[in-house]
């Protein structure tokens, strides 16, 4: 049996969508699978980044295509009344939700619909009490271990490589976004592509410019 790595932040819609659609991406498969909250704004930032939702343009076209996607698959999906907005109290309330900090899938499913099923404000104290109340969470999360159990999520996802999310982290090998799971059902399913020099060596394309992100 094989196990993976769902490395998510609520705050991409992207990995709202990615949740609901990897049930049938695993289908056949034999694997568990973990849950594991970062803050992607940490992420980016160490990696000189900006999100899509804060690049003029590309916002724009990352709100209709998300919206277009969950319309195509029957997903319910309202834009919150902001974004992006500070993600890390729903993060904290899901890891507070487990003792080790990896919450099951019901709890990361209803972090998701709190942020992208009722058009309303993804931050508001009011309604995160709500929630809470509802997830009942075994640690408190505002308590320094669950912080740090955040913390160690955002690490270790830098460690294995990962530059957004949501990520599928597999035998080492990563999948990104949304678009990535038929490739990653491909991999589970023994595609012998993944063996050949076009996969493997993919990476060793060399650079030819490398431009610095401007401050």
């Amino acid at each position: 049996m094989r196990h993976l790595d769902f490395h998510f932040d609520v705050i991409s819609p992207y990995a709202y969508l990615a949740f609901h659609a990897l049930p049938q991406a695993l289908q056949g498969h034999s694997v568990t699978v973990t849950y594991r909250p970062l803050v992607l704004g940490a992420v980016l930032q160490q990696l000189g980044q900006l999100g899509p939702a804060e690049i003029p343009g590309k916002r724009d076209w990352t709100y209709q295509q998300v919206l277009w996607l969950a319309r195509e698959r029957g997903l319910p999906m309202k834009m919150p009344s902001a974004h992006p907005f500070n993600s890390l109290a729903l993060l904290r309330l899901g890891a507070a939700c487990d003792p080790n900090g990896t919450p099951n899938r019901h709890v990361v499913g209803r972090l998701f619909d709190h942020v992208w099923t009722t058009g309303e404000d993804a931050a508001s104290p009011e309604r995160l009490a709500q929630l809470s109340a509802e997830l009942k969470p075994v640690r408190d999360p505002q308590s320094d271990e669950v912080k740090q159990s955040v913390r160690a999520h955002t690490e270790a996802a830098l460690q294995a490589g990962v530059f957004g999310t949501p990520t599928v982290v597999v035998d080492g090998h990563r999948f990104w976004g949304d678009d990535a799971l038929p490739l990653l059902s491909a991999y589970l399913s023994g595609d012998p592509w993944f063996t050949q020099p076009e996969w493997l060596s993919a990476g060793d394309v060399p650079w030819g410019i490398r431009r610095k992100p401007s401050n």
